[in-house]
Order: structure tokens, then C-alpha cells, then sequence
């Protein structure tokens, strides 16, 4: 070793002159660091760790993004000479045994600034691509995205009143809205991973798995759904994973309501004063390419569960004469959702050159039909309301100034609709996450519901 090189590695042996040499002040624009001066030769070798850097030049470290993304970059000396390739052990089978492998720990878990190795999103009553900020945000602030979707065995089963927690037909039209989203993720890029267990397991797996840092996911209303979101939050911390939740299944953004959710107003009409006037946030457009699935752990999509695999009788969707129920007709799926819309909004303009615009709402026509995709997210209450929005804004502006009692047709009707369902939706959400049990009863009448 040359005698000048080991004098300066020693602070002892060093002038004032040289120690007020030593910080090194690093460009932003660009910045290239030699491995040999921060790294063990050995550490150069692992596959993992050479694909973070230029293939250029194997001395050099590249730095892609920001500054401040190098002091989240763990480099240690004691690490081992290589890091094996593990494939991951997660099936689609229920019973299978729990991963042991240790879960990644991020030096900053709430950085969101930061660009993020992996994370998981998981999907709930969300099944689409399109308008889903949970998704797009995941996508924005990650190198790999994992899509999840769980089939959570709590949902199926007897209830304590003898009927099935989730019936025949639901969860067929579920199967399908599952199989078609994932569909959707393959067709850019992506690939949705399925399991049959309880969230708060399956997830802190394929977390370990992958070496996630944050999971995704909307929030939901119901007094079970909501205390999953607390399970799945206390374990992810414990864990040292962010969990970070979004709002997508209402017209209304939550944050946008001109009052506390805990002082939401228990009659309908209460409710639509207040909203009156509130402007509806624009739609998110579907990504036409999304992130990768993380490499590490090399983690198994899983089979879409069939209705034996839930614990069903398929035999209970079939007619007397041996054919499908008129129920089992429904075809569940964003693109069936889509297809739907766009039926919905040619009647509605087709009504609109009508003298009489008031037929469109009785009989078979009372509603825009499109109930079960809302319910399953295979469709944003506000994509519907924007498409419909665009496609009668030259017939709408004949009826500006029309007060808007409910009884009109196209936007005006849907809007009645939309309403009422964000009614419903937030004081649920109010009284299932008050703690107190002594809540008011919920005062509304009975009226249309998307």
C-alpha cells in the first residue's frame, strides 16, 4: 500500500490542512461514485446488486434520481459474499405454511418523496384500471408494483342467522370483476396476484416476499371492512411497512365535504343541501403502462378461486330446467362496466330529442342499471358521472336553468342517483368508525340508488 495513502487513512497522522480537505461537496445534477471506495470487492459480485447500477461501467455507481435517495442505500461490509435468488413459497393454497423469511425494513418508511423499491397494491371493492388514484399513485412513487387481491375466508361461510355471508351469484359476478382485472393489469405491463386468505397474513408474506416498503389501498365504509383496514395498519407498522390509504368509491371526495364526517347529517335532505353546489373532482386516467412485478422472490399470480374453492354450490346459479338463472346473467368486469356506460349514455341522449323526456324514468328504465359494477369498483361513481357529463353537455345546457328536483333525465337523474348512494355510503362510514354505540338512527326514506 503506498505510504501516502495510508498516512491520509489515518486521522492521526493528518495536517489541519487535510482534514479541512476531507468534505466533498457532490454535484446534483450528476453524480458517480467509485465502488472501490465505498464497497468491499466482493460485494460487486451479486447479480441483485449489480442490476441497481450501470452495465457500463462495472466500477461505477450510477445515482438515477435524487441526492437524497443515497441515504436510504444500507452498505455494509459484514453483508455475505453473495445473496441467493429465493423463489417464493406463498401459493394460492389457504393451508399453506407461513413464509419465515425476514421482512425489509426501510430506513424511512414515511419518505414518500422517495422513490420506493416495491409496494403492494391491494385491491378491494376496486377492480378497475381506470380512476384508480391508489394504483396510479403506487405506480408514481415505486420502481415495481405488486398487485393483490385476497379472497379473505371471512367473507364466505354461514353467518350466525344460518345464510351464506356471500351468496352464489355475488361471488360469481366477484370472479369474474377478479378475473377481468387482471386482464386489464396484464395488458399493461402488469399481473395481479390471488390468494385465498386473510389480508393481514397474505399480505406481510408477499411483503417479505418482495421486499415491499408501503401498501396501497382504498378505504371502505363498513364496520368489518374498516376494521380490517385497522388490522392491516397495525401489522404493516409493527413490520416497518407504511400503509397508505385512499378515498375512490364516492361522487363526493370525503375531503371535500363542507363538513366533518362526524357531523354528516342523518336525512338525505340535510345531506343534499349542503353538497349542493360541490364541485366533483375530475377522473384519473387509466395508465397505459404500469410498473413491473418486483423480481425479488419470484412470486406465484395463483389460480382465480372457482365457487367450490369459496366453499359455494356452483349448482345454486342454475334454473330448474337445467340452464343459467336470469341472475347469473350479470357479467361482472371494468369492461363489462364500460359497455354498460356507454348503453347508458346513448339512451340518455337518444331521450334527450324526445318531447317527452319524462318516460325515460319509470318502468324498466327507472335507473341506469349499474348497481353491482359500483358496488364491485368495477366502475368510479365519478368516470360514470364525467362520461355522461361529456356526452350531454350540448343538451344539458337548454336545462341549466331547471331546478333540479330529481325528475329531470340523463345527468340530472344520474346525479339524483349518485347522491343518494353517497349518502348511504358516508353515514356508514360515520357510525362504523364512531366508537360510541349510542348513535342516532339514520333518518331516509326510501328512493333510487345507483
Amino acid at each position: 500500500m503506498d505510504p501516502k495513502n495510508q498516512s491520509s487513512d489515518n486521522p492521526e497522522n493528518q495536517t489541519p490542512q487535510e482534514e479541512q480537505q476531507q468534505p466533498l461537496t457532490l454535484p446534483i445534477a450528476s453524480i458517480s461514485l467509485a465502488l472501490s471506495t465505498i464497497l468491499p470487492t466482493h460485494f460487486l459480485t451479486p447479480p441483485k446488486i449489480s442490476t441497481l447500477f450501470s452495465s457500463n461501467k462495472p466500477n461505477k455507481v450510477k445515482i438515477p434520481t435524487q441526492v437524497s435517495s443515497l441515504s436510504n442505500l444500507s452498505l455494509s461490509a459484514a453483508l455475505p459474499p453473495t445473496k441467493p435468488n429465493f423463489r417464493s413459497t406463498i401459493s394460492a393454497n389457504p393451508l399453506q405454511d407461513s413464509l419465515t423469511l425476514n421482512p425489509f425494513r426501510p430506513s424511512e418508511p414515511s419518505n414518500a418523496a422517495g422513490v420506493r423499491r416495491a409496494s403492494i397494491v391491494w385491491f378491494r371493492n376496486d377492480l378497475r384500471v381506470h380512476d384508480n388514484e391508489c394504483l396510479n399513485a403506487a405506480h408514481n412513487e415505486s420502481m415495481s408494483v405488486l398487485p393483490v387481491y385476497c379472497f379473505d375466508p371471512r367473507d364466505y361461510g354461514k353467518s350466525s342467522s344460518g345464510f351464506d355471508k356471500t351468496g352464489p351469484y355475488r361471488a360469481t359476478f366477484l370472479i369474474e370483476s377478479v378475473s377481468d382485472l387482471r386482464k386489464n393489469l396484464q395488458a399493461r405491463g402488469s399481473d395481479l396476484v390471488v390468494r385465498i386468505g386473510k389480508p393481514e397474513t397474505v399480505l406481510v408474506e408477499l411483503a417479505k416476499a418482495v421486499g415491499a416498503e408501503a401498501v396501497y389501498a382504498h378505504r371502505e365504509v363498513s364496520y368489518d371492512e374498516v376494521k380490517a383496514e385497522s388490522k392491516i395498519d397495525a401489522v404493516m407498522k409493527d413490520e416497518g411497512l407504511e400503509v397508505k390509504f385512499f378515498w375512490g368509491s364516492t361522487l363526493y371526495h370525503v375531503d371535500d365535504l363542507p363538513f366533518k364526517l362526524e357531523e354528516m347529517p342523518t336525512a338525505y335532505g340535510g345531506f343534499r343541501e349542503k353538497v349542493q353546489g360541490l364541485e366533483v373532482r375530475k377522473t384519473i386516467e387509466a395508465l397505459d403502462q404500469l410498473r413491473g412485478l418486483p423480481a425479488r422472490g419470484d412470486v406465484e399470480p395463483g389460480e382465480i378461486p372457482s365457487l367450490v374453492d369459496l366453499g359455494l354450490n356452483p349448482n345454486a346459479t342454475m334454473g330448474q330446467n337445467g340452464k343459467p338463472a336470469a341472475n347469473a346473467s350479470l357479467v361482472g368486469g371494468e369492461n363489462e362496466a364500460l359497455q354498460k356506460l356507454r348503453k347508458f349514455t346513448a339512451e340518455c341522449q337518444a331521450q334527450s330529442n324526445k318531447e317527452n323526456k319524462t318516460d325515460s324514468i319509470y318502468g324498466a328504465n327507472f335507473s341506469c342499471k349499474i348497481s353491482p359494477w359500483l358496488a364491485m369498483g368495477c366502475l368510479s361513481p365519478r368516470s360514470m358521472f364525467d362520461e355522461l357529463k361529456k356526452s350531454t353537455s350540448r343538451t344539458m345546457s337548454a336545462a341549466s336553468g331547471k331546478k333540479d328536483d330529481g325528475s329531470g333525465t340523463g345527468l340530472n337523474w344520474l346525479m339524483y342517483e349518485l347522491l343518494w348512494r353517497d349518502f348511504f355510503r358516508f353515514i356508514t362510514k360515520k357510525y362504523s368508525a364512531a366508537k360510541q354505540n349510542s348513535a342516532a338512527p339514520v333518518t331516509a326514506c326510501v328512493g333510487a340508488a345507483a
